[in-house]
């Protein structure tokens, strides 16, 4: 009877998603519909058998293996139109889930191969996920990527773009990529220039690499909020930087076990970190990639640790609280959350 009840809450409590990557969400259909417009061969014809070339298999077994597949997506994702629609397409698929804040991140020079700019590439995304709003009733935001194995001068492209939209649907940029090859404290300059145009910062770090990654996103780059940070716990100093500072995490339970953030469940630590009072947020990552979508997510952190209906409304509004929205909205997300989250 009580699972029963947590598995109904876990359906019909509003969600909010903070670490979704746009080109991590399209659907095989997607790609299909794209590959005709734009004239490109696929490999099969049929999207149960296309779905291998977008998902990760069980026997994925590091973050470099993990990010491989993006390699046959971001080819579909060079046009205005294409991610205007996979936008579109990831509010639609998160108000399925009943999310009702959603923080979508990509990296605009990823998708500058047919000519768009940077400023181009984040109109666009933000263009759809503005039709998805209206559409769906989600809010949605963009977060924009520098990547690590990017040169200085294309990062910094990327936040000179990305401060035209602050307050017009960007809400924050983001480093991601290879961590282990590429250290956070190689991209000072990058996010002092961020710093400076006052663009708040969340940055990918305690995935692939260890906890130094995590210090060096905090203390030098002004991360306020990390991406991952599964790998905290190696370093107790800095785990207890993160509490009491009060540094959200974005956790992204599936995808932190096929990236081998973690060995496996047994090791995965969001049960501690929940208990020693972490903020902890709960997120996809890339839902076609990890196969997955952010009730599962819950299904599982509830399956294999425990969750009780009050600990994931607690993880639910975390979300809320972490959240790069101005404060005014995000004082109206708090009310509609509590209103919804009463009505249970």
């Amino acid at each position: 009877m009580l699972y029963d009840r947590i598995t109904d809450v876990m359906q019909k409590i509003p969600k909010v998603d903070l670490h979704l990557h746009l080109d991590g969400c399209v659907k095989p259909e997607t790609i299909m519909i794209l590959a005709e417009e734009q004239g490109i061969s696929l490999p099969v014809s049929d999207k149960e058998r296309l779905l291998p070339y977008l998902q990760v298999a069980e026997n994925c077994s590091s973050l470099t293996q993990y990010l491989s597949k993006f390699d046959f997506t971001v080819p579909f994702l060079q046009t205005a139109d294409a991610l205007r629609r996979v936008a579109y397409e990831a509010v639609e698929q998160s108000a399925g889930h009943y999310c009702k804040y959603i923080e979508v991140r990509f990296a605009p020079q990823l998708h500058r191969n047919k000519g768009l700019t940077v400023d181009e590439a984040i109109y666009w995304v933000i263009e759809g996920l503005k039709q998805g709003e209206r559409r769906f009733g989600v809010k949605a935001r963009v977060i924009a990527i520098c990547m690590r194995n990017h040169s200085e001068q294309a990062n910094k492209e990327v936040i000179e773009a990305a401060v035209n939209y602050i307050g017009n649907g960007l809400v924050a940029v983001d480093l991601a990529g290879d961590e282990a090859s590429y250290p956070a404290e190689n991209f000072r300059g990058t996010f002092a220039l961020a710093r400076r145009l006052d663009i708040p910062i969340t940055i990918h770090a305690g995935e692939a690499a260890g906890p130094g990654n995590i210090y060096e996103a905090i203390t030098h780059l002004g991360a306020v909020r990390i991406g991952h940070g599964v790998r905290v716990q190696e370093n107790p100093a800095i785990m207890d930087i993160i509490k009491e500072r009060r540094i959200p995490l974005e956790l992204c339970p599936v995808s932190n076990i096929q990236t081998k953030a973690v060995s496996d469940w047994d090791a995965y630590p969001i049960r501690q970190y929940f208990d020693q009072g972490l903020v902890l947020t709960i997120n996809t990552d890339n839902p076609t990639v990890s196969g997955t979508n952010i009730t599962e997510e819950y299904r599982i952190i509830t399956e294999k640790f425990g969750f009780t209906v009050p600990d994931l409304i607690t993880l639910v509004m975390n979300g809320v609280e972490a959240s790069f929205l101005e404060a005014n909205e995000k004082r109206s997300l708090r009310l509609e959350f509590e209103q919804l989250i009463g009505e249970l």
